[in-house]
């Protein structure tokens, strides 16, 4: 108790905090994205449970991988090499991450564009409720061990980093529905969306094999694209406003 009482009276502390909160908000946009996406062809009656329950157990999976931190580290040791390129643990893990990222986002686009002769144009594919939630805990596991080896380098108390990752979680869990909602009712936020996963999935790839890749590139990349993609809706919205709704 004295140890925390000390810690809530470090300036240092709380701008810490602060900064992780920042970084895992920004990082769980990733998360976000690919839950919307995945839960939205589920039927609507278990879109919203889905998301609940994928996002709990996310925060879950994250404070259980806080309580092994002194293990997490040890994951970006390296544990072999192929042409004088060595590879962690952590890097498999991103690499399969990405791989996933770009399987799935590939095959989404892919139905989109050309769907199955027997399916009516804008048919969602079949998934299972345990499909929706297992693919939601694969990507959970990549993005919780690179946030939480990533909040490591950044301060080195615990209870910051479970505050953090709490706060975040809380955050998600308010915006999954309302991002869903948007992602569903507008077909080409789905397009862009995907096109987002595939970034994602990428950099993920060039992480694992040693490229770092600055995140603000990519989330700047994501706000101009999504800036417009917005204009493009205001600009659809304005033509529909002035069509006569009798003209020829």
């Amino acid at each position: 108790m004295d140890s925390l009482l000390h810690l809530a009276a470090d300036p240092t502390a709380w701008a810490a905090l602060a900064t992780l909160v920042v970084m895992e908000v920004v990082l769980g946009i990733d998360n976000l994205i690919f839950i919307s996406i995945v839960t939205n062809k589920l039927p609507e009656a278990e879109r919203s449970r889905a998301r609940r329950l994928g996002i709990g157990l996310a925060l879950i999976l994250r404070l259980a991988l806080l309580g092994t931190v002194a293990w997490i580290v040890h994951l970006t040791e390296p544990v072999f090499a192929v042409l004088g390129k060595s590879f962690s643990w952590r890097d498999l893990i991103l690499i399969a991450g990405g791989l996933f990222l770009l399987w799935k986002a590939t095959k989404e686009i892919h139905h989109s564009v050309d769907p199955s002769p027997e399916e009516k144009p804008g048919s969602r594919a079949a998934l299972t409720f345990g499909s929706a939630i297992g693919q939601i805990l694969v990507l959970d596991l990549v993005f919780s061990i690179d946030s939480i080896i990533t909040a490591v380098g950044m301060t080195e108390h615990v209870p910051i980093m479970v505050i953090a990752v709490v706060a975040a979680v809380t955050v998600m869990l308010i915006a999954a529905d309302p991002l869903s909602r948007f992602i569903a009712a507008n077909p080409t936020v789905v397009m862009l969306a995907l096109g987002f996963l595939i970034m994602i999935g990428m950099t993920l790839l060039a992480e694992g094999f040693g490229a770092h890749v600055p995140k603000g590139y990519i989330y700047t990349a994501m706000a101009f694209s999504a800036g417009v993609e917005g204009l493009n809706m205001a600009a659809r919205r304005r033509r529909r406003a002035k069509t006569p709704t009798g003209g020829a």
